[in-house]
């Protein structure tokens, strides 16, 4: 796990760390993350959109879309 990184996400702070950053390159279309202490699984879809693998703790879909495409600039998916 790296450093925990922050977004801004309609006027709410949210602080979330990738579980394993090693592991993703340019072709990762899943990966893990920890949003204040609960690991949400991201994909990507059929249409390049992120959204939320298996909804256990289900989220706002915005908000999945912006934490991919947060992660997806930090590391150049």
């Amino acid at each position: 796990m790296g450093l925990p990184l922050r977004i801004t996400f309609k006027d709410n702070d949210y602080v979330y760390q990738i579980v394993n950053s090693k592991l993703i390159d340019q072709y990762t279309t899943e990966f893990d993350i920890l949003l204040n202490g609960d690991k949400i699984s991201l994909i990507k879809d059929e249409k390049k959109l992120w959204v939320q693998k298996d909804e256990v703790k289900s989220i706002d879909p915005e908000l999945v879309h912006a934490l991919g495409r947060s992660v997806s600039l930090r590391l150049r998916l």
